[in-house]
């Protein structure tokens, strides 16, 4: 017979990770900060230092900003000598967002300190528990991608 306190009920679930995501993002953020960095900074330089020079609205859906909310990231990424916009030589009408070389010297070092302060929150979890964790996530994420939520509830009489 189950032991009913090690059920783990998909509510039960939910809620730790909510709250293991939001101390993530607490510790991640304070870290990002602590380099001179907001969070949405950060995620536009990771994005060009992974996937090369880019459009302001191909980087928005890679991190997903809204569009006011990326040319003001932008602008303050080139203000300060990380990125720089040019024109595309295929499209002229394209204008592309990549890093400068103090740029990316600049996310290398941040980005390195990233995967070692995610490695540091990660260092109790064995590799086997990460692999399952990976495959369990990706599977409620694809999940929740393609749900329909249940109908209204009825109301009560």
């Amino acid at each position: 017979m189950a032991d009913e306190q090690n059920i783990v009920s998909a509510p039960r679930l939910w809620l730790v990770l909510a709250r293991a995501h939001g101390s993530m993002v607490d510790f991640i953020e304070r870290s990002i900060n602590a380099q001179g960095l907001g969070i949405s900074d950060f995620m536009v330089l990771e994005v060009l230092l992974h996937k090369g020079p880019l459009t302001i609205s191909v980087i928005g859906e890679k991190v997903l900003l809204a569009s006011a909310s990326m040319t003001s990231a932008i602008d303050r990424l080139e203000k300060r000598g990380l990125v720089l916009r040019r024109s595309c030589n295929s499209d002229r009408r394209i204008r592309l967002v990549e890093l400068t070389t103090a740029g990316k010297s600049s996310i290398e070092e941040i980005y390195a300190r990233h995967e070692k302060d995610l490695e540091f929150l990660m260092a109790g979890v064995s590799e086997d528990d990460r692999r399952t964790m990976y495959e369990g996530l990706k599977k409620v994420g694809l999940a929740a991608k393609v749900a329909v939520p249940t109908e209204k509830c009825k109301e009560a009489v």
